[in-house]
Order: structure tokens, then C-alpha cells, then sequence
């Protein structure tokens, strides 16, 4: 159950706590292609559904780390940008669920139009179901060959 609520984080270099606004001494640091680490807040990004870390994905006859690229994909994205969520819920694990922007980039809707999420509609995600449509016809990311939804991997389908 998702408990919602309206917040604003943001990590930038500066670090210091102002009431709603986290400011965090590195910036936001990647976790894997959905969460990020704003200061002492993890932060799942709202609506989508990157591969897990572990995941493997196919193209063609090669195995690749899709769950790895996912992660790489949103550090370069974000790279030394400053890092601005806002919190649309909290989820069972207590994180921040949120819509995050990095350069000027919507970083949810980033990932999904690039292929390295997919629209996770059980959680909100219909609003991402055009940018999923757009990277599966140009076979971007995921896209680019097989793989499990990354909510079917951790239930155990490999």
C-alpha cells in the first residue's frame, strides 16, 4: 500500500537539510535502473520498472546484463546533474516514491522512452505507456532483443 504525499528532494553538491528539500553532500547516487540514494533517503522512481541488477536479458543468440546496462543508463543520464524528485508516495519498504528531473530531463519518463524501463502500470505507470510504445517500436534498450518484465524476474521466471 502506498501512502501518498507531496515532497520535493533535491540533491545537489551544496549538502544541507531545508524542511521539505533534501540537499545532499554528493548529489543523488544510482542504486540500480529505478532507485536512487538522495542523502539518507532512498528514492523509487515513480511508475516504472527497470530490470534488477541480476537480470539478464537476450539478443539473439548473446546474454547480456541488461540489469547492469538499465543502472548505467541512468548514471550517465544524470551524471553531475543536480537531482529534483517530487514525491508522489511512500511505498511498503518506507522508500520515497517519486517523479525525479535531472538537466532538465523527466529521469521516469527518460528511462521508459529509452527502453531501459518499462511503464510498471500496477503502481501508476499508464502515464508512461506512449514513451514504452516509442522505444519497443524503435527497439530501443530492453527492446532490443528478449527479456522477463522485471516484476515477472523477481517472482522467479527466469
Amino acid at each position: 500500500m502506498l501512502e501518498v504525499a507531496e515532497q520535493v528532494l533535491i540533491a545537489t553538491p551544496i549538502g544541507s537539510l531545508l524542511g521539505d528539500r533534501l540537499m545532499g553532500g554528493a548529489g543523488a547516487r544510482v542504486i540500480d535502473g529505478d532507485t536512487l540514494q538522495m542523502g539518507k533517503d532512498r528514492v523509487r522512481l515513480h511508475g516504472i520498472d527497470a530490470p534488477e541488477s541480476r537480470q539478464t536479458c537476450r539478443r539473439g543468440r548473446r546474454i547480456w546484463a541488461c540489469g547492469q546496462e538499465a543502472t548505467r543508463a541512468l548514471e550517465r543520464l544524470i551524471g553531475a546533474s543536480q537531482v529534483t524528485c517530487q514525491k508522489r508516495a511512500t511505498d511498503r519498504y518506507g522508500r520515497s516514491v517519486s517523479e525525479c528531473h535531472a538537466g532538465g530531463q523527466n529521469i521516469n519518463v527518460w528511462m521508459v522512452r529509452h527502453g531501459w524501463a518499462v511503464a510498471y502500470r500496477q503502481y501508476g505507470g499508464a502515464r508512461y505507456a506512449a514513451d514504452e510504445a516509442f522505444a519497443k517500436r524503435r527497439k530501443s534498450g530492453l527492446w532490443a532483443g528478449h527479456f522477463v518484465m522485471p516484476w515477472d524476474w523477481r517472482k522467479g521466471k527466469r
